[in-house]
């Protein structure tokens, strides 16, 4: 049985649509539950330009994979009490997306924009060989295509993603491959139809070194030759360093610090991104001195903090007379394109930063 095509069209206000290929505006996603609300998104705005690539990093709990989730319309429940509350806007390309009906975003998905999975094993069907699910990918949007050219264009992206004997393997079934052959062959799939947004969730996670710089550098590659812009979600700022033009920090559900990834390594603004640059290890220098991990854990999404939601966590919220843990903070301009929700003022940031934090990075 197949869905009906609805004759609703997106939502396409042009005087409302945003000129970057994918805008979200306050994109709050909340989560009803028997102990409360969970607020795993809650005002999270960006913005990514066609041909760009947005890193978005932060601990697990701070609402990264949600917020894919989101982009990618994954989180919709119609019609049932207990389904997300999902507020905001999403545009892609001039389209908003929050407002579209389901099956609008259905037809865009795996068009316009696909997902890379944190675990193709889990996000791949067992019962159906790699190559099977690649053509159904690709014929679900080419309903004219042959059987054999569809064959034939899964052989050709297993080649490209650098499947050994792809006219073989395209017969095998995913628990047959590697755990990096199975993310180059979910690669295939996301790329079956040429998006236009290529969303990767953890895309090395559980890979060795060496296979996790392969899978980073395909995806480069694949950027540059298919023109995609491209988001990398990670909790490893070491991932995106080289990858990402721009890098969104989150925590507790919100953007503590978005800006140029250059800015963000050489100048971060905010006392959360100075841990994280302190407990990623260095190969291009002596390490010195034992990695510094974030202290304590992430916050309850049931159950944040007051003010800011990092201050229990931070060796700086005294600074403040208790702003940090009456008043959420902003995010305001700390440079041009460089923004921070931090109460510390700008002078005392960069003072902190360059006597103790900067020498032990």
């Amino acid at each position: 049985m197949t869905d009906t095509p609805s004759t609703e069209p997106l939502v396409d206000l042009a005087k409302d649509a945003p000129s970057e290929f994918l805008a979200v505006r306050d994109l709050r996603v909340h989560f009803p539950t028997d102990d409360g609300v969970v607020k795993s998104v809650d005002g999270l705005s960006f913005t990514l330009e066609r041909g760009k690539t947005l890193g978005i990093v932060g601990e697990s709990g701070s609402g990264k994979s949600v917020t894919s989730l989101s982009v990618m319309g994954l989180h919709r429940n119609v019609g049932k009490k207990s389904g997300p509350r999902i507020s905001g806007e999403i545009w892609l390309d001039g389209k908003e997306l929050v407002g579209a009906s389901p099956e609008e975003v259905r037809r865009l998905r795996g068009q316009k924009m696909a997902m890379i999975f944190q675990d193709p094993l889990t996000a791949m069907h067992p019962f159906y060989s790699v190559g099977h699910q690649i053509i159904e990918g690709y014929r679900q949007h080419h309903p004219d295509a042959k059987k054999q050219q569809a064959r034939d264009h899964a052989i050709q992206l297993l080649d490209r993603v650098g499947i050994p004997q792809p006219d073989k393997r395209v017969d095998s079934y995913p628990h047959e491959f590697s755990g990096g052959m199975r993310q180059r062959a979910m690669i295939a799939m996301a790329l079956a139809n040429d998006p236009s947004l290529l969303i990767a969730d953890e895309p090395t996670t559980a890979l060795d070194v060496t296979v996790q710089a392969q899978i980073l550098d395909l995806i480069r590659d694949l950027q540059k030759e298919f023109g995609s812009s491209v988001i990398i979600i990670t909790h490893d700022l070491g991932v995106v360093a080289e990858l990402a033009d721009d890098i969104l920090v989150m925590y507790g559900g919100k953007c503590v610090e978005k800006g140029p990834a250059a800015d963000l390594f050489d100048k971060p603004e905010h006392p959360y991104t100075w841990g994280l640059l302190g407990s990623m290890p260095r190969i291009d220098r002596d390490l010195q001195d034992r990695l510094i991990p974030v202290k304590g854990s992430p916050p309850s999404l049931i159950n944040l903090p007051s003010g800011c939601a990092f201050n229990p966590r931070c060796p700086y919220a005294d600074r403040n007379e208790g702003r940090c843990t009456s008043e959420v903070p902003e995010l305001v301009e700390a440079a041009p394109g460089h923004r921070a929700a931090c109460h510390l003022p700008a002078e005392t940031r960069h003072r902190i930063f360059a006597e103790e934090i900067a020498p032990r990075l």
